[in-house]
């Protein structure tokens, strides 16, 4: 046994080096906290970015042992090649330029590298909003960046010690956003804007049956250009002008407001307290009582401002005519409810924010709702309370061409939807949903079925997924990021940490024992599945020139699918699952699935510590051939399945503490044992 174990002491020896390092780090910095957790709980697990950088210093190395560094180099190359022949506008293939994203670009390119730029990317997005409104500043000023718009110079905020002082905020930010919002569409023709307010939701969200293109591509090609055209960069600052209506101090000091006799008017059940006639339209301040708001009948009310009560908000879609809507509702078990696109902090062709302050709330709505934008910006943040978030398609964290946030502040959550959800980025869109506490539970599919004759299931593509449209455009970028909790994950086809087309997906839990349980367990109505139990692509993946991430932190996790999922990535593509802590299952069983390259594919499943199960037999497994591309200038596959410390089963037949090689040469399973595991086996060795 003892021999056994020396083959690993070097290995060893860095891991305890690079573990004992961070450690230190962390004792000198303190851990940043959720905002709820006043107990002085961390969120994530502090060693995870040293654990990060041995996995890339153990992929390295297996390269180097296997002498693989010339088909490695191969690999590269060629993607690059790839990237490279494919920037034009039209290059006679589906692959082109259109709305390709430079950070996208750069991740590709050197893969290995990619998973430690997106450890960092997420754990610092999630601090930021776990912050207040500072830290929703940064994660624009981050969402700018990725999105190829100028950086952004931190920006001060004023005191607000006054509800004057609040009131005066609440018109500035109207002001300036309506003016942003202005001058980024201002390079559009009339022509142009109004095709795009008539057919963005038709060709975009309504007409397509699947996920990945469209029934009407030349049109959507068309959209894809104008998109292009708009002052994204205004665009942008259009958001951010509205970020100090979350700051904190100007809610309290909000809920402050000094209440009259109050007086009814049409188009809102129960009293409004007043009315403020501003150069962007009204702005009503509910009563403390209880309230029913017909916005789309308030037609010159940009704003509502709700002081209490158990309120009810119907509708409230953005317009030509009313291009920026905002709600802040400041207490009460409140209810969202609509069928028009574009509501409950959803935006098309404009610009929307709601802030919902306390209370256990539900948000029923359609498509293109819930912090979701297509051209412009959609934010929804609710700050307390067990809430219900049920859409349809393109909600709940959704973008194109702008930024989508969802963020939820505590709470135990359901999140339910059937297409395009839950952090879905498309073109041009950085889309995130954010959930910093309590034991959630997060839905997509079980609506459209899929276009895979040969495994007939149901359509998915949410819970952090960046995706291109196929003959029309790049993707954008996804994230799903929560904070806590024992959550529940449900999602059918392409869900969960992937992306798609020229995307970017990523998804990450910070704590708790979580179910990735895929496929959707029941119909998205509830009623019992019609097609088989069946989903692919998930849990880390890549697919068609893409790149997608999984990180969790903690605890002891199940993660299921079916085939093509689990650290997988096919066609020129990336896909990494990273679980840093627990006695973990992976219960996937079938082809290509748990560390798997194909067609040109970078797959890789790393796990750290816990008694972990590996259910079929596709571990580790690098496919020897491939159809897409010429396997030897393109460098083949590469697949890779590291797991450090504890005993663990693999379906394949793998030992416990050995290398395996699976398929071709650049196929790796690489057990080892923890330094407090060879310890006891030199103890054990040595006899007493």
């Amino acid at each position: 046994m003892v021999r056994r174990f020396q083959r690993f002491q070097w290995a060893i020896l860095a891991l305890t080096l690079v573990l004992a390092w961070c450690s230190l780090a962390a004792a000198q910095s303190p851990p940043v906290a959720s905002p709820s957790a006043e107990d002085g709980r961390t969120i994530g697990n502090p060693l995870a970015p040293g654990m990060v950088q041995l996995l890339v210093g153990e992929i390295k190395g297996s390269i180097k042992r296997r002498n693989l560094d010339a088909r490695w180099q191969r690999f590269r190359a060629y993607a690059a090649g790839q990237l490279d022949g494919s920037t034009a506008e039209f290059t006679g293939s589906e692959l082109t330029g259109n709305c390709r994203l430079s950070w996208y670009d750069k991740l590709l390119r050197d893969p290995i590298e990619s998973v430690r730029v997106a450890e960092l990317f997420t754990r610092q997005l999630y601090q930021d909003l776990s912050g207040d409104h500072v830290g929703l500043q940064r994660a624009l000023a981050t969402a700018a960046v990725k999105l190829d718009l100028p950086k952004r110079k931190p920006r001060g905020f004023a005191a607000i010690d006054s509800p004057g002082r609040a009131l005066d905020e609440v018109r500035s930010a109207l002001a300036n956003t309506h003016r942003e919002f202005a001058r980024a569409v201002s390079p559009l023709t009339r022509r142009e804007s109004a095709s795009l307010r008539k057919q963005l939701y038709p060709v975009l969200v309504s007409e397509p049956q699947f996920g990945h293109t469209l029934e009407n591509r030349g049109t959507g090609r068309w959209l894809c250009d104008v998109m292009e055209k708009v002052d994204r960069n205004a665009l942008h600052a259009a958001a951010e002008s509205l970020v100090p209506l979350t700051n904190p101090e100007l809610l309290d000091q909000l809920g402050s407001l000094p209440v009259g006799a109050g007086e009814s008017i049409p188009g809102v059940t129960g009293l409004i307290a007043r009315r403020v006639y501003t150069e962007s339209g009204i702005i009503l301040v509910g009563s403390r009582g209880k309230n029913t708001y017909q916005l789309d009948a308030l037609t010159d009310v940009v704003a509502v401002i709700d002081l209490g009560g158990d309120d009810t908000y119907v509708e409230g879609a953005v317009t030509a005519q009313r291009p920026v809507v905002v709600v802040l509702d400041l207490d009460g078990n409140d209810q969202y409810k609509g069928s028009q696109p574009g509501i409950q902090g959803g935006a098309i062709l404009g610009v929307s924010m709601l802030v919902d302050a306390k209370g256990d709330d539900t948000y029923r709505a359609g498509n293109v709702a819930q912090g979701s934008t297509i051209v412009g910006a959609g934010m929804l943040f609710d700050l307390a309370g067990n809430d219900t978030y049920l859409g349809v398609r393109r909600v709940q964290g959704q973008a194109i061409a702008g930024v989508g946030f969802l963020v939820d502040r505590g709470g135990n959550d359901r999140y339910h939807g059937a297409m395009w959800t839950q952090g879905f980025g498309g073109p041009l869109g950085f889309a995130v949903l954010a959930d910093q506490g309590g034991e959630d539970s997060y839905y997509t599919g079980g609506l459209y079925l899929d276009n895979y004759d040969e495994t007939p299931g149901y359509e998915g593509w949410g819970q952090g997924v960046g995706a291109g449209i196929r003959s029309v455009a790049n993707g954008g970028i996804g994230v799903i990021l929560d904070g806590g909790g024992d959550d529940s994950y449900q999602y059918d086809y392409l869900s969960h940490g992937g992306g798609y087309w020229c995307g970017l997906g990523f998804a990450r839990d910070f704590g708790g024992d979580d179910k990735r349980l895929g496929a959707t367990q029941k119909m998205y109505q509830g009623q019992q599945r019609e097609q088989q139990d069946f989903q692919r692509f998930s849990n880390g993946w890549g697919c068609h020139y893409a790149a997608g991430f999984l990180f969790d932190d903690a605890g002891d996790d199940l993660y299921h699918g079916t085939i093509m999922g689990l650290g997988f990535a096919w066609d020129c593509a990336v896909g990494f699952l990273c679980d840093f802590a627990g006695a973990d299952r992976y219960t996937a069983t079938g082809n290509y699935t748990q560390g798997n390259g194909a067609q040109m594919g970078l797959g890789v499943i790393y796990d750290h510590g816990g008694d972990d199960q590996y259910g079929g037999h596709g571990q580790g497994y690098a496919a020897p051939n491939m159809t897409y591309h010429p396997y030897y200038q393109s460098g083949g596959n590469f697949g890779f399945v590291i797991d450090y410390g504890g005993t663990d089963k693999y379906g394949c037949g793998a030992q416990n503490n050995s290398f395996t090689q699976r398929g071709d040469a650049s196929g790796f399973i690489i057990d080892r044992p923890t330094q407090a595991e060879l310890e006891a086996a030199k103890r054990r060795a040595a006899g007493p």
